[in-house]
């Protein structure tokens, strides 16, 4: 039976652009259909930097309904709305403070496929998330739905003024150019392998396909309509419907979110007065409930990458290293996805520190961490002692 692509890259122009998408299109066209597929033969939908989500949501719909298997290649930018704090796929027209009218909510993407037959469905993602949408990464999973195969990557935000490529994706494309599709675990697993230290931060996407697929991929769907943008004013209300304008209810003042204050000062630049938030927020948790508890752990990560958000590597990196001995200590598994989370978080933010005695004093501490956490990816205490050994050779 025939098969489907669908190659969708999407990023904002302007200054919210944090990844050059579309840039990897011209190396996934150069793959043969068949291949990209996986299938005797394919029909290949293409969106470069589309700038609706109304015009995507009909092309998944398209796609969604077709008979036999699906492949849907994602490159982008991961952005959470103001209002309701979810994930969505910024586009081309995409600002902070529009994502909810301009992006396309990723629920639409797991409820388009929703009722596709298991097995069917195989998604290849490789996004680079804003700083709002990377913390919501911390405690949220980016749910593409539970029949659907799902690899990749979601990499953090890029070094400020500087646009990311989706590295992953064109990894991915470049293995298919041989004219060989291996199995979609060991094609992520290939392309993983092939990409440098500043991989190691990234949140890795590993959904294995569904073990039964029946004939045809498509089943019949209940009516879904989603929630279509809706024009705002320019004050940012929203355009009424003809009714009049109601008075809110009033009821007792809600206590503000902790993580919503942290957030705005980051956005106003306020790093040291987040950070004071945060540390705030995790001395009371380690007095409350130990220094070792999931409470002051949470706002220590939220520390190590507020350090990150303020261009402050050594920071992160020691914070990051610190978390992974806490937990170590608490009597944690080396392969507890916490534990590696904190490592590998911990390689990523040393790579990007400049400055020659941090580096080798946090290295040090990096290699003996790396040698009881190896991690999912090989090579990586490799990685640490290589560059160890390359910062003692160079002059200051």
């Amino acid at each position: 039976m025939p098969g489907t692509v669908l190659l969708l890259a999407a990023s904002p122009v302007g200054k919210s652009r944090l990844v050059d998408a579309a840039s990897v299109l011209p190396v996934l066209a150069a793959v043969p259909p068949a291949v990209l597929s996986g299938t005797d033969t394919a029909n290949v939908v293409e969106l470069a930097d589309p700038l609706e989500p109304q015009a995507v949501l009909t092309r998944l719909r398209a796609v969604a309904a077709t008979p036999g298997p699906l492949t849907v290649f994602i490159a982008g930018q991961l952005a959470l709305d103001r209002r309701q704090h979810l994930p969505h796929l910024a586009l081309a027209r995409t600002t902070p403070a529009t994502v909810r009218y301009t992006a396309l909510p990723w629920q639409w993407i797991r409820e388009e496929f929703r009722l596709r037959s298991p097995g069917s469905t195989t998604l290849l993602v490789d996004l680079h998330a804003d700083a709002e949408a990377w913390g919501w990464l911390r405690t949220h999973a980016l749910d593409s739905g539970r029949n659907n195969a799902v690899f990749g990557r979601i990499a953090p935000p890029p070094s400020r003024r500087t646009v990311a490529v989706p590295a992953y994706m064109k990894t991915i494309a470049t293995i298919l150019r041989s004219g060989w599709r291996p199995p979609v675990e060991q094609l992520h697993q290939q392309a993983f392998g092939r990409l440098g230290p500043d991989a190691y931060g990234d949140v890795v996407l590993t959904v294995p396909p569904a073990p039964v697929a029946v004939p045809g991929g498509f089943a019949p769907r209940p009516a879904y309509r989603p929630e279509r943008p809706r024009p705002q004013t320019p004050d940012g209300g929203l355009v009424g419907a003809g009714r009049a304008p109601q008075a809110p209810a009033v009821g007792p003042p809600q206590p503000q979110d902790p993580h919503a204050q942290i957030t705005a000062a980051v956005q106003a630049g306020r790093h040291q007065d987040a950070d004071a938030l945060a540390l705030a927020h995790e001395q009371a948790a380690a007095r409350a409930h130990g220094v070792a508890s999931e409470q002051a752990l949470h706002w220590s990560e939220v520390r190590a990458d507020l350090a990150m958000f303020a261009r402050d590597s050594a920071r992160s990196c020691r914070i990051w290293l610190t978390v992974a001995e806490t937990r170590l200590t608490a009597g944690q598994s080396p392969d507890a996805p916490t534990v590696e989370k904190a490592v590998d978080r911990a390689h990523h933010q040393w790579g990007q520190v400049r400055d020659k005695p941090r580096a080798q004093e946090l290295g040090a501490l990096l290699a003996q961490l790396r040698a009881r956490v190896p991690g999912r990816r090989p090579g990586a205490l490799e990685n640490v002692q290589k560059q160890l050994r390359e910062l003692q050779a160079t002059p200051f």
